[in-house]
């Protein structure tokens, strides 16, 4: 089982991340697609360059902290049992690794970005991001916690959009010069940021669907027709955020469009045009 906060921190990171790369790609490739490429992280730019690591300080930083709650706080420093690691807070341990696999990519970046000792391509470091969305997903997919019914329901579509997260940023190593590809990443990280936000509501918030309610660390559900209608309305949930995130997406394309910003990519058309 989970926690309301346990989701919405996650969710946040990711949701924070995912818009910022959203927008940046929006930009990066308005301003000039011929010489667009992908990019795992986008520096801030203005304030003198101070806070142009600020995204890779926030994945770092913010994947730390989630960490030390996962593994010291909500474990209550009760790590070891008989000499074995405590079987009732499995899967805060199974948290704390992914969030430190998000930390260390964090950190890796900022070495090969800010030093000389780990120099790395763009498409490597997609890579290493990527292994980081592959922890995320085998965690969730055999968790050592069962979820079943409604729950199960809401963590399966978020394994769904965990692999979406894997396969776009593959794709990204694949295809580096692709607006597409570096844009369908970004989505990806944010609906999954959101999704955490949703599954915080709904099984730990006010949003429970009729009919069904919190009983100890299960969600249960009085029929069910009543489990069916709230795995109907999850679907639902899903389809409205993905068309808001879209709808954002285009709305924010064409901010960004405006100006010089047309003129430039009417050129990168042309050829096609003719």
């Amino acid at each position: 089982m989970g926690s309301f906060p346990g989701h919405v921190l996650p969710g946040t990171l990711f949701l924070v991340v995912g818009v910022w790369h959203i927008w940046c790609a929006l930009v990066r490739y308005s301003s000039n697609p011929k010489s667009f490429r992908v990019r795992v992280w986008n520096p801030v730019p203005g304030f003198d360059g101070k806070l142009k690591y600020l995204e890779l300080y926030v994945i770092a930083i913010g994947g730390f902290i989630d960490f030390c709650i996962e593994l010291f706080y909500s474990t209550h420093l009760k790590l070891f049992v008989h000499g074995v690691l405590n079987p009732t807070h499995m899967n805060n341990f199974e948290h704390a690794g992914m969030l430190l696999m998000f930390f260390v990519f964090g950190l890796i970046v900022l070495l090969s970005e800010k030093t000389s000792f780990l120099p790395l391509p763009d498409g490597a470091l997609c890579l290493i991001v990527a292994t980081a969305f592959c922890a995320e997903y085998f965690l969730f997919y055999f968790h050592s916690t069962t979820h079943k019914g409604l729950e199960g329901y809401y963590h399966l579509i978020l394994v769904l959009l965990i692999g979406l997260c894997v396969l776009s940023t593959i794709a990204g190593a694949l295809l580096p010069t692709s607006f597409p590809v570096d844009l369908a990443s970004g989505i990806s990280v944010t609906l999954q940021g959101l999704w955490f936000y949703q599954t915080a509501f709904t099984l730990y918030g006010p949003m429970m669907p009729d009919g069904c309610q919190l009983k100890g660390n299960d969600v249960m559900c009085r029929s069910a027709d009543r489990e069916v209608r709230g795995e109907l309305l999850a679907n639902f949930q899903l389809f409205s955020m993905v068309f808001v995130v879209l709808a954002a997406t285009a709305g924010a394309y064409g901010f960004a469009a405006s100006g010089t910003g047309q003129s430039e990519i009417r050129k990168s058309h042309a050829p096609f045009d003719g």
